[in-house]
């Protein structure tokens, strides 16, 4: 099915309910001063939004745009997630078109769960055999949501044993204000700890001094439990 954007948000609304809009709203935070402030949700569940993007699998590029700068949560997770489709699916150049879109809306990938499941398939996947300055700069961003994608992008990359860019990035973000990118980095590190405990354990000795609590308690959290209490002590 191609169809449009309107038909793919009236197919989600379907499998709306208001009791999950009410409990996503409080999830995602979006009461006055959270992080999702003012986000409208319909109320449908990821299982459903991916039985949607099966059924519009082939919706056009500007189709999915619309999708994406929509005020609806849902319709942003459908939208990303089509994206991350399209991009598995496209040659190099259409590749290149997906990647440059993702990068020009990131003001549309303004939650957790939007960053977590379209950044390691689209920005990391794109800088496999490519310059990572751009997790760098992403790191440095004023944008909550833009420092997310830099540490979370780089989820791919150690998938692919290639530690090298979550630790640097990691030790951008080791002073970040914001707890969900405490806890962001903390997983990335422990994903690197899963590959590789030495690389884990060395980054730790140099920074777990300064880490924000949360940070540490998730990079430490597969650690035996001597160990990882000796850490929060601090004797180390």
């Amino acid at each position: 099915m191609s169809g449009t954007a309107r038909k793919a948000a009236d197919r989600l609304r379907a499998f709306g309910t208001e009791e999950r809009a009410r409990v996503n709203r409080s999830f995602f935070k979006t009461g006055e001063g959270g992080y999702g402030h003012g986000d409208r949700f319909v109320g449908v569940s990821v299982p459903h939004v991916r039985t949607v993007l099966s059924e519009f699998r082939e919706l056009p590029v500007p189709e999915i745009l619309k999708l994406l700068q929509s005020e609806v949560h849902e319709e942003r997770l459908l939208a990303l997630l089509l994206l991350v489709r399209r991009y598995e699916g496209g040659d190099g150049t259409e590749r290149k078109r997906i990647f440059d879109l993702y990068l020009a809306q990131t003001k549309w990938v303004n939650n957790w769960d939007l960053v977590d499941a379209s950044a390691p398939g689209i920005v990391g996947v794109h800088l496999e055999g490519r310059s990572r300055r751009l997790l760098r700069r992403l790191a440095k961003s004023g944008d909550l949501w833009e420092r997310r994608i830099a540490i979370v992008s780089t989820l791919h990359l150690i998938r692919r044993n290639e530690f090298e860019d979550t630790l640097v990035v990691a030790e951008i973000l080791l002073g970040d204000e914001q707890d969900l990118i405490h806890k962001s980095v903390g997983w990335m590190l422990r994903e690197v700890g899963k590959r590789d405990q030495r690389a884990l354990e060395v980054f730790l000795a140099r920074h777990y001094a300064a880490m924000p609590r949360t940070m540490l308690r998730y990079a430490i959290e597969r650690f035996p439990e001597a160990r990882r209490q000796a850490y929060l002590r601090g004797a180390i």
